[in-house]
């Protein structure tokens, strides 16, 4: 991905030390400890920290495909280790508090015991509960045709990687639930057929609308709260002990995107785009609806037979996605109905 531009002091720290040396000097990446630490005192609001969330998506990249023109070792540089868990820590901890609003425990459905099928109840349960505003009805009735494209914008930071931050989870699971997990995977990845990855049909949608489908490409055009949605994904999928989370991420993730996905592709279909830009989401409207059986039962539920222990950890995923997506949602809504673009910078009309 190329190198994005800077949006506060730390975002322009982390990315002068990643392309000033190609050594992984890890003093230089320590020094931005202090700088990262005085930030993170100032903020009342890391989810929505311009700043602090593209440097966290700058740190994540590096276990992803890399930045421009970076040297690879600084992915496992200790100093810089260092700093991505001073933002996560803070990150985490806004995250379960936002969670915990979306949806307290208190109404959070409880079956006992906890078997698969009573985890895939109280996950269908958390979905069902979801009163957030939807971007689905908006698309599907009434988004002009340069917000379809803003949408896609927004949604590319994480469909042109789809499915690789819960790749991350499959060597951390074991039996019912890894198996569940990569099949969910291969769908994900086209079952071996390259133009049928789900990443490559978004790339067709983006072309199909004159948008570019290069990985990364409007990283500098979207808000820090589209950059969170992505970062708690690869915060759940990097860390082991939040293999749960991952897993509840996913399973809510399938079970709250069939019905949406259908009303994406008839907002596009209302512009009178056809079938090759709509294709991603008419694929989506049929897998997810199995996807979220084997998420909900056989993943979520799967894992938490093994491993009771991590039901709340599975809870949290899955309210979290539920805290972010809603607030990206509102974010965008709240521009549109405004009269404003949804983006930091808003797209030229396509021709």
């Amino acid at each position: 991905m190329k190198i994005p531009t800077p949006r506060g002091l730390v975002s322009a720290a982390l990315l002068d030390t990643l392309t000033a040396s190609r050594g992984a000097d890890p003093a230089a990446a320590a020094e931005l400890s202090p700088l990262v630490t005085a930030q993170l005192s100032q903020t009342q609001d890391i989810i929505g920290d311009e700043d602090l969330q593209l440097a966290l998506f700058c740190l994540y990249e590096l276990h992803y495909r890399g930045l421009d023109g970076v040297d690879d070792r600084w992915e496992w540089n200790p100093g810089l280790i260092g700093v991505c868990q001073l933002l996560e820590e803070s990150f985490e901890e806004a995250l379960r508090s936002a969670a915990e609003r979306c949806v307290p425990s208190s109404q959070r459905p409880v079956s006992e015991p906890v078997h698969s099928d009573s985890v895939a109840a109280i996950l269908f349960d958390l979905a069902a509960q979801d009163t957030g505003p939807s971007l689905s009805r908006c698309v599907a009735k009434k988004a002009t045709a340069d917000q379809l494209r803003e949408f896609l914008i927004h949604k590319s930071v994480y469909q042109l990687k789809e499915a690789d931050p819960h790749t991350w989870a499959i060597p951390r699971l074991t039996g019912r639930a890894k198996a569940a997990l990569v099949e969910i995977q291969s769908d994900e990845y086209g079952g071996g057929r390259p133009d049928r990855m789900h990443s490559a049909l978004f790339a067709r949608t983006m072309r199909g609308v004159g948008l570019s489908d290069q990985y990364g490409h409007y990283v500098n055009s979207v808000p820090a709260i589209s950059l969170a949605s992505v970062n708690l994904m690869s915060l759940f999928g990097l860390n082991r002990r939040l293999r749960g989370a991952i897993a509840g991420h996913l399973a809510i993730y399938e079970m709250t995107s069939s019905r949406p996905n259908q009303l994406y592709g008839k907002g596009f279909r209302r512009h009178g785009f056809g079938a090759d830009v709509t294709w991603y989401f008419d694929e989506h409207v049929e897998a997810d609806a199995v996807h979220e059986q084997i998420a909900g039962r056989d993943l979520a539920g799967g894992l938490v037979e093994a491993e009771p222990e991590l039901l709340p950890d599975v809870l949290f995923g899955a309210t979290a996605a539920l805290a972010v997506d809603g607030r990206l949602s509102a974010h965008i809504l709240d521009a549109w109905d405004g009269g404003r673009s949804s983006l930091l910078s808003p797209i030229p009309a396509a021709a």
